[in-house]
């Protein structure tokens, strides 16, 4: 971070204390910051704590002196290495998505070609309001980056996701996306994410409960720790923008087999994140099947087990990394997978741990590599947990 310009976006969030931490941290680091504060910021923070912390004049109004001189909201976004808004509120995200311009802030990032960071904080059901999610995957489509806001108590009392990410969480992304040589840079990874879908005629199928958070984090970390990845994903309603990030979408077992056999000879790294059918029906139905007064019986068959048979042609300079979904035995079991699949990691979680599995933004899991190293770690949000898995790939392979 040393040398590069920041500047801190800070807008009316109760998270605002927060910010005189990230400035402090920043600073320490050798980064130039300027600080911007909304009117509504105010209120939490005072200006002079942000001045002192930061060594320059905090700023908040496009008019600087009673002479006329203005705060060059042009000359400050080209100035920026990257601006970072934390904490970002509902209410300036909304006005981000829209491309309103009614305070300094906002006119700055509009002015910016930069990088821009948004740590949104606020309460669990602002944050899950459909305008808001809509507003953060627009900001998303723009190219902004996202700190995922952490899991606990809010200032309203509830527990949930919406308390904005720690100070050393941001400025270990920053330093991440900073870094000269990303650690998996020049390396290739292999992600499947999501369920699949085994047709029973043409209107219906088999399938599971896998929304495809977890594989799509995952594919995301990989790309911000500067490999090349290609997400297999099966029916999802996920997106995601990244250069570094090819998606191709598959429907049923085979579909992802065949996707994933094609590209393994060429991969480093694979990741088996996606919840792909065991079984699927031996015939699929030309027209939809009539419902009767008589039971209907279904003969399934065997898939593809797509780790097991691309770990029998994987190479020794090849890594790859397993999930182990388990109610019993749990550790017992995933270990055996490692020694089936010829896995070099294996990530285990289990339904019985309260919001862990399929569906939840969260995660619970424990990693167990191959040596039989053991490591757990408490509940996080998933992009949290795909950092981890992340890091433990690097510490182990890179």
């Amino acid at each position: 971070m040393k040398g590069r310009k920041i500047i801190l976006g800070i807008t009316g969030s109760i998270a605002a204390y927060k910010a005189a931490i990230l400035t402090r941290l920043l600073v320490k680091e050798g980064a130039e910051v300027k600080v911007i504060m909304t009117e509504s910021a105010k209120d939490f923070i005072t200006p002079l704590t942000l001045s002192t912390l930061s060594k320059n004049p905090v700023l908040s109004q496009f008019v600087k002196n009673e002479a006329g001189e203005w705060n060059n909201h042009v000359a400050l976004g080209l100035w920026a290495d990257a601006i970072v808004i934390a904490p970002a509120s509902a209410n300036t995200l909304a006005k981000m998505a829209h491309g309103e311009c009614d305070n300094l802030l906002l006119a700055v990032y509009l002015s910016s070609r930069c990088p821009v960071f948004i740590a949104p904080a606020m309460d669990l059901d602002m944050l899950q309001h459909p305008s808001t999610k809509r507003n953060l995957q627009t900001l998303k489509e723009y190219g902004n980056h996202q700190i995922t806001p952490g899991h606990g108590e809010l200032a309203s009392g509830l527990i949930g996701t919406g308390r904005m990410a720690e100070p050393e969480e941001i400025m270990e992304q920053l330093a991440l996306f900073f870094s000269e040589k990303k650690k998996l840079s020049g390396k290739h990874a292999l992600v499947t994410a999501g369920p699949t879908h085994e047709a029973l005629d043409p209107v219906r199928f088999i399938g599971n409960n896998s929304s495809g958070k977890m594989g799509f984090a995952i594919a995301e970390a990989l790309a911000h720790s500067g490999a090349k990845v290609t997400l297999i994903t099966g029916p999802t309603h996920l997106t995601l923008s990244h250069p570094e990030i090819e998606i191709k979408n598959v429907t049923s077992a085979a579909d992802m087999f065949e996707a994933s056999q094609a590209i393994f000879h060429g991969i480093d790294i694979a990741v088996f994140a996606a919840a792909v059918a065991d079984y699927r029906p031996a015939t699929i139905a030309d027209q939809k099947i009539k419902k009767s007064d008589t039971d209907l019986t279904l003969q399934l068959v065997k898939t593809h087990d797509i780790a097991t048979e691309l770990g029998g042609q994987k190479r020794k300079d090849q890594f790859t990394v397993g999930f182990a979904l388990e109610t019993e035995n749990e550790v017992q079991n995933a270990k055996k997978k490692i020694a089936a699949k010829n896995f070099d990691l294996i990530v285990l979680n289990s339904p019985n741990d309260t919001g862990a599995g399929f569906g939840h933004d969260t995660n619970k899991i424990t990693l167990i590599d191959k040596k039989g190293e053991i490591v757990e770690f408490s509940l996080k949000n998933k992009k949290d947990v795909a950092s981890d898995i992340v890091n433990a790939i690097v510490q182990r392979y890179a």
